[in-house]
């Protein structure tokens, strides 16, 4: 059977989401694999398929600013930090934000931090939004090769059968920039 997404099927990759499976779609830069963040069995999914430790977190993808807040404690933030995270969003800017107390450990590794983005690629906003939450984003790539950049390097380096969303990436070069919405700081470069 094949489990390729065929014509950017949201609805598939919705369904595929709900079974607590992976799935891949093209971002800003690169496709990304991401699953349910509130899904234990599909994060340990990803993190077995990205030989990835639950140690190092993982960045959570949103339609909106509203999809993050169950996960992270935006009132750490006072205006002007709110303001500059806020100037850059949507966009390919991921902020790292204190977690709430709730957030699972499999998201926040040994953080009490969780990066976040509100994207602004639109295949991702409308997933997000069918889905109806935030999705577990990370580079579609398997240890030690390069990060996919269209769903046919997906297929070769995951299987003909992985699910792809397919469509385009936004054309940037550099994955997202990655700073903390506290202190401003950057901890990676754009």
């Amino acid at each position: 059977m094949n489990n390729n997404l065929q014509n950017n099927s949201i609805a598939a990759a919705v369904e595929t989401l709900k079974n607590e499976r992976v799935i891949a779609y093209p971002t800003e830069a690169v496709f990304g694999v991401g699953c349910d963040p509130d899904s234990e069995t599909a994060v340990k999914r990803l993190l077995e398929l990205k030989q990835r430790p639950v140690e190092k977190g993982l960045i959570l993808i949103a339609a909106s600013f509203d999809q993050l807040k169950p996960y992270i404690d935006d009132a750490a933030l006072n205006e002007a930090q709110r303001q500059a995270v806020f100037s850059c969003w949507p966009g390919p800017v991921t902020f790292v934000f204190p977690a709430k107390p709730t957030t699972p450990r499999w998201l926040t590794g040994h953080f009490d931090s969780l990066a976040v983005r509100v994207t602004d690629h639109p295949l991702v906003i409308a997933l997000c939004e069918a889905y109806g939450k935030p999705l577990v984003s990370t580079s579609a790539n398997l240890t030690g090769l390069p990060p996919c950049r269209t769903d046919d390097e997906v297929r070769e380096q995951f299987g003909v059968d992985f699910p792809v969303v397919n469509g385009k990436t936004g054309g940037r070069q550099n994955p997202s920039e990655i700073r903390d919405a506290l202190t401003g700081e950057l901890f990676r470069q754009g």
